[in-house]
């Protein structure tokens, strides 16, 4: 058993507006009851508990939510964890700002790196592969992701390509190859039928010195960058010097800008009911269906309906169907959104044209 001092980074920056009319920029998903009894963050915190202590959790976000974050999030998360990117930058501006972070509060600490919004089924198996991903980072000072074994040929998750061989006889570690953008379906069954791919959750598992490295050698001027103001970092001035250099980071992921061109990343194929939670659908294998296949969170009476989803916001309406097949209809308190099921991913483009005819209020 390593004794290392064990760090979460949940990167919860994004505005989730897939999820409209829910998800608001103002309350994104992350900070909205989704698919448990508490807001997607602190489930998402809960999902760690046995592995990471909640006091050594970090989290990287915007302005916008930092304050309803402060309200909503588990009181044992450090106020002071919470970093403010001044503007979204993608992912490896958002995972070096906690590396260096973590540099400054701890001279060097294992990092979990972990998506702000995942279900998970299994919570004793994730725990498992994630006490074997530590372990595997601390021992080998290699950096880790986590690939879950695909169990359809989804063209909403990016994929990894990782060898066939462990890195050891016996092992459950694999060497990564590449990482894929979304495919075609064709492509997706072609991943699945060979075995090969795993999707890429956005979990990844190093040290924060290991990590560091990495940019030094990889992204040079966005780690020149941050190492300028490293020393005003936990300091008063930490928010100045950040607001000074943020703007003029690459906008670029940390898949890209690091793993894709490190010589030697290590992944664990996984299985523990993981789910994205990207758009509608996915309430499909978070909640208990009734005997039609039909989802129903709040007030709901239903004749006919099949494998529709009913989510119900608005506390005091009761909503009702007749009819319905493969069909979402959700309500809040001021927008209602009835879609087909297929149709889902579209609900960005909704979210779009109410921008365009000036209707912020609901957005």
């Amino acid at each position: 058993e390593g004794n290392m001092q064990r760090t979460a980074i949940i990167m919860a920056g994004g505005g989730g507006t897939r999820f409209w009319p829910v998800s608001r920029m103002t309350t994104p998903k992350q900070l909205v009851k989704l698919t448990g009894n508490d807001v997607m963050i602190n489930e998402t915190i809960k999902h760690y508990d046995h592995v990471v202590d909640r006091k050594d959790t970090f989290i990287v976000t915007n302005e916008k939510q930092a304050q309803l974050m402060d309200k909503l999030l588990f009181d044992e998360v450090d106020r002071s964890h919470i970093l403010i990117e001044p503007v979204q930058r993608n992912t490896a501006p958002c995972i070096i700002y906690a590396a260096m972070t973590i540099k400054r509060l701890y001279g060097d600490a294992l990092m979990a790196v972990f998506p702000a919004d995942h279900h998970i089924a299994d919570i004793r198996e994730y725990e498992r592969v994630l006490e074997l991903a530590f372990k595997t980072a601390e021992e080998t000072n290699k950096m880790v992701t986590v690939g879950i074994w695909p169990t359809f040929p989804s063209t909403g998750y990016g994929y990894i390509r990782f060898s066939t061989n462990p890195v050891e006889p016996g092992s459950e570690v694999f060497y990564l190859r590449r990482f894929v953008e979304k495919p075609e379906e064709s492509i997706a069954k072609e991943y699945i039928n060979s075995k090969k791919y795993l999707w890429n959750s956005g979990m990844f598992i190093w040290k924060a010195s290991v990590i560091l490295e990495q940019y030094k050698q990889l992204l040079p001027e966005m780690y020149a960058s941050m190492e300028a103001i490293f020393d005003k970092l936990r300091t008063p001035e930490e928010q100045e010097a950040i607001a000074a250099v943020y703007p003029g980071l690459e906008k670029v992921s940390v898949d890209y800008g690091i793993m894709e061109k490190a010589s030697e990343v290590y992944c664990i194929p996984a299985e523990f009911g993981w789910n994205d939670v990207g758009s509608w659908d996915a309430l499909d294998s978070v909640f208990n269906k009734d005997e039609n296949g039909n989802v129903r969170v709040g007030q709901s009476e239903i004749i006919d309906c099949e494998r529709c989803v009913f989510f119900d916001e608005s506390g005091d309406k009761l909503t009702t169907a007749i009819g319905l097949e493969d069909t979402v209809v959700v309500q809040t308190k001021d927008a209602i959104l009835v879609c087909a099921k297929d149709k889902v991913q579209d609900v960005k483009q909704m979210v779009e044209l109410l921008k365009e005819k000036g209707r912020v209020d609901l957005l």
